[in-house]
């Protein structure tokens, strides 16, 4: 027979294929399969491995294990490991990560796992440690979505340092900005205890650190270096060890509070804390120079600006007391009308240092939550008139103008540098919180007095809801198959209250001087 025949009688059987015939229907019983699967572990059928965690024997199945978990796969089929020809394999696992092992290897025959807020870092350690990717991507979406009861229950800080050792970069990143934005849920003392020195350091060097002044942050770090003074004493070593230790602890931590930000007032009371009797040299360093800056001797300044320990200490942080800010709250948000504003005027200090001085700043802040409109008009000008359109913009624009004083000389054009911190608070999981922080550095002048800061929320999740706020007997939250626990419901996360209408930022102005250090990004 010829080639040509031989491919004509080919395509003549393929077109007569029962199995590929266009009316087949594909029908679906891949839970029944899993069932199957399931039954091989909870029956402890035709294990052919035994592993052990804790002093607990654990059967499984080669096949499985190598299947979901890469590491396992190099354990059990490469000759070069002891484990391939094993039946009983110990695993090293820590008590934590050994009391949710069971519920970790059900997944790998189920893939249903419960997880809270407590069992979700021993679970992702043992992902992360057996390469279970799939389990990982769980694990760190649940933690993205209740980083605020992780807070309240005294979590996030080790979910924060976990994440930030692993390089889970954008759940370390939300972790960091929860602490920072909401320094008071680390004053609780079960936070403490986990809070490591290297980041702690990392926190200290930030600006956008969310806190009513810098005594406050000194009061913290305080509190954390005599919980660490505890563990030392209570260590195995000797006393000379230990003095040596903890004197290097306060300097190298203490160094990044910012006392220059800190008024004459609250520096003299520094004098009388314990700590600072018992490292008096060290704390009049710090205080002498707090005062060179305030009392204006800036050759002095701009020498410690030139080192690294000293090139941040002249540079505010946000600060939350009334005296640099306001709260601007709307209630009733689903019912105001489109492109209304909400005008808000409060009063700063024009300096950190003279902060008795009489002497304020007024300031008149435009909250446009619903957008903006120009309407149509008309320009007239020397060469004609011009008609502009009516523009609508689809933002939530803050306006902040700097009120000077309208008798001033026209020639007086002398700029207000100012840190702008925008504060917006949101919800996850029924806490309220600080869940975004927008920064601007801006000169205001007599002839520019206007800055006009837009998206400073997403528009369309803030005006597009998920439901009908008109509506009394929301939906109960529904259970997440992934958790035990209540899942945040669709609404939008920047709208808080019983009934989700209610709409809360907070403006700080920071007056900021030559020798402050402010990021090119803001």
């Amino acid at each position: 027979m010829s080639l040509s025949a031989n491919a004509s009688s080919s395509s003549t059987s393929n077109q007569h294929n029962p199995l590929e015939n266009s009316e087949d229907v594909e029908v679906d019983n891949s839970k029944s399969v899993l069932h199957k699967i399931a039954t091989l572990y909870a029956e402890q059928l035709m294990s052919d491995l035994i592993l052990e965690v804790g002093g607990t024997e654990y059967p499984a199945h080669r096949l499985i294990l190598c299947a979901t978990s890469e590491v396992f796969q190099i354990m059990l089929m490469n000759r070069e490991w002891s484990e391939w020809r094993e039946s009983r394999i110990v695993l090293q696992e820590t008590p934590i990560a050994a009391s949710v092992f069971p519920h970790f290897l059900k997944y790998f025959y189920t893939g249903q796992i419960k997880i809270s807020h407590i069992s979700v870092l021993p679970v992702l350690s043992l992902a992360d440690k057996y390469n279970v990717k799939d389990l990982v991507t769980l694990c760190l979406s649940y933690m993205s979505q209740h980083i605020a009861q992780a807070a309240t229950r005294g979590q996030l800080i080790s979910w924060m340092q976990y994440t930030m050792a692993c390089g889970h970069n954008d759940v370390a990143k939300a972790c960091q900005n929860f602490v920072k934005w909401n320094m008071e849920w680390v004053w609780v003392e079960s936070c403490l205890g986990e809070l490591e020195a290297d980041t702690l350091l990392l926190l200290l060097q930030q600006s956008d650190l969310v806190l009513e002044n810098e005594i406050s942050l000194y009061q913290f770090v305080v509190r954390w270096l005599y919980k660490q003074k505890e563990r030392l004493t209570a260590s195995e070593a000797s006393e000379a060890e230990i003095k040596m230790h903890w004197e290097s602890l306060v300097s190298i931590v203490v160094s990044h509070v910012r006392f220059p930000m800190m008024c004459p007032n609250q520096l003299a009371k520094l004098l009388l804390c314990p700590l600072t009797q018992e490292h008096k040299e060290f704390f009049m360093e710090r205080m002498a120079i707090a005062m060179s800056y305030q009392s204006g001797q800036y050759e002095r300044v701009s020498e410690i600006q030139q080192t690294e320990a000293g090139r941040m200490l002249f540079t505010p942080r946000l600060y939350t007391e009334d005296i640099w800010g306001s709260i601007l709250a709307v209630d009733h948000f689903h019912s105001l009308p489109c492109y209304h504003t909400r005008t808000f005027i409060f009063s700063t200090r024009p300096s950190i240092i003279d902060v008795a001085s009489e002497k304020m700043t007024e300031w008149t802040v435009d909250l446009y939550p619903k957008g903006v409109w120009f309407k149509k008009s008309m320009m007239i000008i020397w060469t004609g008139t011009y008609d502009i359109p009516e523009v609508v913009l689809r933002t939530v624009r803050v306006s902040i103008t700097c009120n000077m004083d309208a008798k001033s000389d026209d020639n007086d054009d002398t700029d207000v540098r100012v840190k702008i911190g925008i504060l917006v608070w949101g919800v996850q999981n029924g806490v309220e919180h600080v869940s975004a922080v927008l920064e601007r550095v801006h000169w205001f002048s007599k002839h520019n007095r206007v800055l006009n800061i837009d998206g400073a929320l997403d528009f369309d999740e803030l005006n597009t809801p998920l439901y009908s706020p008109a509506n009394s007997n929301l939906a109960p939250p529904k259970k997440c198959p992934k958790c035990t626990e209540d899942c945040e419901p669709a609404e939008p996360k920047h709208l808080l209250g019983p009934n989700r209408d209610h709409l809360r930022i907070q403006v700080v102005i920071l007056p900021l001087t030559d020798y402050c250090h402010v990021s090119p990004h803001t």
